[in-house]
C-alpha cells in the first residue's frame, strides 16, 4: 500500500482564518498518488485485478472510508464491481454497499453526484443510510463521478467518508481529483474491451476455420490433389499440409507458420498468398530476425525525410507496399518486447505512421508469420506479448520435418540434382545405393540440409551417376553431421547403410578407427534401437570383449577416455563394458 502523508488526515493543517487546506500539500499528493496509479493501469494484469489495486491507491491520498468501482455491460447489467481488500467472488459485497438510485443518476446524467450528508439527500433511501452507517450523530458524504468510454458513461467511481469540518471544506476539489482519475480508468476499460472483443472475434475465427480444415480429414480418394508450385513431395504429411493450405487461403486471416528451420515456411507463405484472391496484389517478405530495432521501424513503417540520420528521402515501409496484398514475418518471435508493442497496433487497427510524421496511414494487409521458437514458452516466460501471440496465431499451421516425410526425400534430391545439372551442364543421376544413403539419413537441417548435401555430393562427384562412396558421411567427413551431434554422445548419428565393406561410424559421427588386426570395432547406436551402450564390443574372433577391454585400458594406464579412443567408442560405453563384465579399475 503506498503510503502518502495526506493533509486529509491533519485537522491541524486548516487555517484558522479561512479553514482551507494548504493547495500545495494536496497538489503534490495527488500528484504522487496519480503516478502510481498511472503505473498499475498500464501494468499487464486482469482489469478487476488492476481497478482493486487502483482504489487501494485511493486510500492512501484521499480521505475516504469506502471506494468502489462498479461497471456495467452494454445492456446496463453489473459487469465488475471491486473495492478494497477485493478478492475472487466477491464482486457481490461490494454491489450491496452501493446506492442504487445514486449509480443511476451518475451513469444517465454522466455527471458527478456529490452529497455532503446523504441523510438529507433525495438520491439516498433509508436503506442505503444504514448501509453507509449514516446515523444523527455520524454524518457521510458521498462523491461519485462517471466513468466514461468516449462520450458514453458505462460505471462509476464513489467514495464517502464521514462528514467533519476538514473534508467539507475539500468536496469540489475531490470531486475534480476523482473525475480526473475515473477519466485513467475509462481509457483503462476501453482498451481491455477492445482486446477481448478482437479475441473472441479471432477465436470465433480460428473455430471457423478448424471446421473447415476438419471437413478435409475425408478419404484420400474423395479428395482432389492440392498442387503448390514449389512444393515437392506426396507423403501423407505433406498431403496434409497442402489440403489446409488451401483451405487457409480462401481467407483472409492472420497465418503462423511453426516449424524447424529449413522446413519451406517462405514457400508455404507464397502458396497461401498464391491461391489467395490477393494472388495479384504484392508479396513483401522481411526476415525480423535480420535487422536491429531502429533499422525495422523504418522497413516496416518506413520514414520520412529527415527522420534521422541518413534519411535523405522518404521511402514507403514494407506495410505500405503490401497493401491490399501479403506480406511474410519471417523469424517473428525474434523481435524485441518494445517492437511488439509497436507491430500489435498495425495487426490490430492496419493503420501506422511513417517514422518522423504524424500522419496516420491506411492499409489493408493480410499478414503470414513464421518462427521456429516456442512462442508458447517465450508468452511464460514474458519474452512475448500474449497480446501480440493471439494476434499473429489466428490460424497456426505446423510444417511437417523432413523425417515425418520420408517419402518425398527422392523426390527433392531429384529435383535438386536435375537443378544442378541444369546450372552446371552435367547429366548426373543417382543410383540405388546413393538414395539408401539419402533415405536413411537424419537431416536435421531439413529441405535445407538435403539441397545443401546433394549440390556438394555433385559438385565432387567424378563419375557419371552418384553411388554411396560419393557422400562424405561415407567416409566420416559430414561436417553437417558433427555440427548437429554438438559433441554429444547420446545424440543418434544420422544413419546410412551399414552393408559389406562400409566403414562402421562411431557415435561422433566420425569413422571408426581400425585395430591392429584390420578389424573395426562395431559400435551401436543406443537412441538407433540397437541396443544399450556398451552392447557393441563384440568379439573379433581373436579376442573376447572382456579381453579386448582389458588390453585397451592396460595400454591407455587404465584412463578410460584414452582406452574408449583406442577402441572407437565413446567413454560411456567403456564404463558399460567395465560394469558387465566385472572388470576391477587398477588404481595408480
Amino acid at each position: 500500500m503506498l503510503n502518502i502523508a495526506s493533509a486529509h488526515e491533519r485537522p491541524d493543517s486548516v487555517s484558522e482564518t479561512n479553514q482551507t487546506v494548504p493547495i500545495v500539500t494536496l497538489h503534490e499528493s495527488a500528484v504522487v498518488g496519480i503516478f502510481e496509479i498511472s503505473k498499475i493501469l498500464t501494468a499487464p494484469c486482469r482489469l478487476e485485478v488492476t481497478l482493486a489495486n487502483v482504489v487501494d491507491i485511493l486510500h492512501s491520498f484521499v480521505q475516504m472510508r469506502h471506494g468502489i468501482v462498479s461497471l456495467f455491460d452494454n445492456d446496463g447489467q453489473p459487469d465488475i464491481t471491486v473495492g478494497v481488500g477485493w478478492t475472487e467472488g466477491s464482486d457481490e459485497r461490494y454491489r450491496m454497499r452501493l446506492p442504487p438510485r445514486a449509480i443511476d443518476q451518475i451513469v444517465a446524467t454522466d455527471i458527478p453526484l456529490v452529497a455532503e450528508d446523504i441523510a438529507v439527500h433525495s438520491a439516498f433511501t433509508t436503506a442505503d443510510l444504514e448501509v453507509l452507517g449514516a446515523t444523527d450523530s455520524t454524518r457521510v458524504s458521498f462523491i461519485g463521478v462517471p466513468i466514461r468510454i468516449d462520450a458514453k458513461a458505462v460505471g462509476a467511481l464513489t467514495i464517502d467518508r464521514v462528514l467533519d469540518d476538514s473534508s467539507s471544506v475539500r468536496l469540489e476539489y475531490d470531486v475534480r481529483l476523482l473525475t480526473m482519475i475515473a477519466n485513467l480508468v475509462g481509457q483503462t476499460v476501453k482498451l481491455h474491451r477492445l482486446f477481448a472483443t478482437d479475441r473472441e472475434r479471432l477465436m470465433a475465427e480460428k473455430d471457423r476455420l478448424q471446421k473447415q480444415l476438419a471437413e478435409i480429414q475425408q478419404p484420400a480418394r474423395e479428395r482432389k490433389k492440392v498442387n503448390v508450385e514449389g512444393i515437392i513431395g506426396d507423403s501423407p504429411a505433406l498431403r496434409a499440409l497442402l489440403d489446409k493450405i488451401a483451405v487457409v487461403a480462401k481467407s483472409n486471416s492472420t497465418v503462423l507458420l511453426r516449424g524447424e528451420s529449413g522446413t519451406g515456411k517462405e514457400l508455404v507463405a507464397k502458396a497461401i498468398h498464391a491461391l489467395s484472391a490477393r494472388s495479384k496484389r504484392p508479396f513483401i517478405k522481411l526476415n525480423c530476425a535480420a535487422l536491429p530495432e531502429t533499422v525495422l521501424e523504418s522497413e516496416l513503417f518506413g520514414h520520412e525525410k529527415g527522420a534521422f540520420t541518413g534519411a535523405f528521402s522518404s521511402r514507403k515501409g514494407r506495410f505500405e507496399l503490401a497493401d491490399k496484398g501479403t506480406l511474410f514475418l519471417d523469424e517473428i518471435g525474434e523481435i524485441s518486447p518494445s517492437f511488439q508493442a509497436k507491430l500489435l497496433r498495425v495487426l490490430q487497427e492496419q493503420e501506422f505512421e511513417r517514422v518522423g510524421s504524424n500522419q496516420t496511414m491506411k492499409v489493408d494487409v493480410r499478414v503470414i508469420a513464421a518462427t521456429n521458437r516456442n512462442l508458447e514458452e517465450a508468452v511464460a516466460n514474458n519474452g512475448f506479448r500474449a497480446d501480440l501471440y493471439y494476434r499473429i496465431s489466428v490460424v497456426p499451421l505446423l510444417l511437417p520435418p523432413l523425417r515425418e516425410r520420408r517419402s518425398d526425400i527422392p523426390l527433392l534430391a531429384g529435383e535438386f540434382l536435375g537443378k544442378f545439372n541444369s546450372e552446371n551442364g552435367r547429366t548426373l543421376t543417382f543410383d540405388q545405393s546413393a538414395t539408401d544413403i539419402l533415405m536413411n539419413c537424419g537431416f536435421p537441417g531439413n529441405v535445407r540440409e538435403l539441397e545443401n548435401c546433394v549440390q556438394r555430393t555433385a559438385t565432387l562427384a567424378s563419375g557419371p551417376s552418384i553411388c554411396r562412396e560419393d557422400f562424405a558421411c561415407w567416409h566420416g567427413q559430414c561436417l553437417s553431421a558433427m555440427l548437429w551431434k554438438g559433441g554429444s554422445e547420446d545424440v543418434p548419428l544420422q544413419a546410412r547403410p551399414t552393408g559389406a565393406g562400409a566403414p562402421k561410424a562411431n557415435s561422433a559421427g566420425a569413422e571408426a578407427p581400425r585395430s591392429a588386426a584390420g578389424t573395426v570395432p562395431q559400435v551401436r547406436d543406443e537412441q538407433a534401437g540397437l541396443g544399450p551402450a556398451g552392447a557393441a564390443l563384440v568379439s573379433t574372433g581373436q579376442m573376447t570383449d572382456p579381453e579386448r577391454v582389458i588390453a585397451a585400458m592396460e595400454r591407455s594406464g587404465w584412463v578410460q577416455a584414452k582406452a574408449a579412443r583406442l577402441l572407437g567408442v565413446t567413454p560411456r560405453q567403456i564404463g558399460y563394458a567395465l560394469r558387465k563384465y566385472g572388470i576391477e579399475i587398477k588404481r595408480f
